[in-house]
């Protein structure tokens, strides 16, 4: 193939919750070629759900040799792509034996709901024995708010610690890896930076520093795992990961069609498309709908602790002496999987796409409201006790009004999330920026702005997951003169024209159906009775 040209570009792998995509951009962000294949989902149990990390990493490997061929067809040398970022859905929990690299037991993903028991355990240690913060034991109500002030999060069945608890307590063979210090742990990025830098050889063990914030052990004033926290959910220190920031250059790809190639961006999902939305300064936000619904609020240097149910999170760190950018979070587990809920578990729809038609067929959902909590409810209230509830039904309902009754829950729960970002950031949201494969649909979006009442921004090119984590590993390299700590250099990457959805709706009709997506809520809420058990 000497007749192909060389060029310069960069690759993103984005492993999300049900599919892998190899990108590779151009300095504009064109998508230049690309690939994407599903992995098996596993649900053993109700509330379970796990991941084999074998095939994800084969499903990674394949779809960047499926790509770089696409690329070599399109008339370019594979030697074009000058380097990759690696992008990830957060939370999942992947354990792995460190003498022979292989895993330990299937992840458990982060919407998995089995640890109930282990939050509930915990919350009554916080309550009655305390933690340690500065010196000082905080118990109580009290213990909470120094776990927050610790790690910027509440205690749920989200976060990684609590996953890696349940594992080893109910799988043998993490229990005896865990006992004989051959147990690694890590998030996603940590499971595929290790097999592409070259496995069990290599031992690059690494996890990036927005999934650790993610985890309940990283103190994220410091950015160093913290022995208090280490000690509270009764962890060896070995298991952990050397923590590495956002953009840096962490070693080269070991094998493959791009064998040599450097990895200079690690980055979890949301992270991701809050820079590849190129909300990187104080003040700006965007959501991101796929599995769940995702909205990042950029607040800069500055650790904001919420009040009302929010999250206080790492955005993104360029290099290991740079400094950290922050967010607060909204994180609603269910947005497009409670689509796939219908098509594949209720078999009201036949693909995806046929939500939008089913939902326009009604002027409205005649007051039915789906509170959408297949695994409890996530920010701004914090019930794993919640299951999702139908309500309203009458004769009179039909498949129209449950499908445009499952797109309004989205934009309800994201309404939540906007009012609590309001109270903790005293300020309001001019617009949101949006992305996520449930962007696609002009109608879900028309819904978002009429029950939200703010206007939803959606760019041409969405991609906006894979495109942040490019943006970082190009900025390790000073790709394109790209460089995240100065937004001006990013002027020219993906300009093209953005959709604008302005609210149809007045202030009295939000408000009506407001109160009634409340009722719902609080009738869904504490249905299951957690126990320690």
């Amino acid at each position: 193939m000497s007749d192909l040209r060389e060029s310069k570009f960069v690759g993103s792998l984005d492993c999300g919750t049900t599919s892998t995509r190899f990108i590779i951009f151009d300095k504009h962000a064109n998508i230049v070629a690309q690939s994407q294949q599903e992995f098996p989902q596993y649900y053993p149990e109700p509330g379970w759900h796990e991941h084999d990390a074998t095939e994800i990493q084969d499903v990674c490997d394949k779809v960047i040799e499926q790509a770089v061929a696409k690329l070599e067809e399109a008339g370019y040398k594979r030697s074009s792509v000058k380097v990759i970022g690696v992008t990830n859905q957060r939370e999942t929990t992947v354990v792995w034996s460190r003498k022979t690299g292989k895993p330990l037991s299937r992840a458990i993903v982060w919407d998995d709901s089995r640890t109930r028991g282990v939050v509930a355990h915990y919350v009554h240690v916080l309550e009655t024995q305390g933690i340690g913060v500065n010196g000082q034991v905080r118990s109580g109500a009290d213990g909470a708010q120094g776990l927050k002030e610790l790690t910027g999060l509440p205690l749920s069945t989200y976060f990684s610690a609590i996953k890696l608890r349940w594992m080893i307590d109910n799988w043998e063979d993490v229990r005896q890896a865990h006992e004989a210090d051959d147990l690694a742990f890590g998030t996603v990025e940590s499971w595929i930076a290790y097999n592409l830098l070259g496995g069990i050889s290599a031992s690059q063990h690494i996890s990036e520093v927005t999934n650790a914030s993610r985890t309940l052990l990283l103190n994220i004033r410091t950015l160093k795992w913290d022995p208090v926290l280490l000690r509270f959910f009764g962890f060896r220190e070995s298991v952990l990961p050397r923590l590495v920031s956002t953009s840096e250059v962490y070693g080269n790809i070991a094998y493959g069609a791009l064998k040599g190639v450097p990895i200079g961006g690690l980055v979890g999902d949301q992270q991701a498309a809050l820079v590849g939305n190129k909300c990187l300064t104080q003040g700006e936000a965007k959501c991101t709908y796929g599995t769940g619904a995702f909205l990042l609020f950029c607040t800069g240097k500055d650790i904001v602790y919420s009040n009302h149910g929010l999250l206080s999170t790492v955005a993104y760190q360029v290099g290991s002496q740079g400094k950290t950018v922050y967010a607060l979070e909204g994180a609603i587990a269910v947005a497009g999987s409670a689509i796939k809920w219908l098509r594949d578990s209720m078999n009201m729809i036949k693909s995806a796409d046929e939500i939008n038609s089913l939902a326009r067929s009604v002027p409205s959902t005649s007051g039915v409201y789906f509170v959408t909590a297949f695994s409890g409810l996530l920010a701004p209230y914090w019930d794993p006790g919640a299951t999702g509830l139908l309500v309203g039904l009458t004769s009179y309902t039909t498949p129209g009004h449950i499908a445009r009754a499952t797109l309004e829950a989205n934009a309800f729960q994201t309404r939540a999330v906007i009012d609590s970002m309001k109270l903790d950031s005293n300020s309001d949201l001019a617009h949101l920026k949006v992305d996520g494969g449930m962007t696609n649909g002009d109608f879900v979006m028309e819904l978002l702005a009429d029950v939200g009442g703010f206007e939803v921004v959606r760019p041409e090119m969405r991609e906006s997951t894979a495109l942040g984590s490019a943006l970082l590993a190009g900025s390790a390299i000073g790709l394109f003169g790209w460089d995240i700590t100065r937004p001006e250099t990013l002027r020219d990457v993906n300009t093209a024209n953005s959709t604008r959805f302005k609210p149809r709706t007045t202030e009295e009709e939000r408000n009506r159906a407001w109160l009634g997506w409340q009722r719902a809520v609080e009738r869904s809420r504490r249905w299951i009775e957690t126990s320690e058990e």
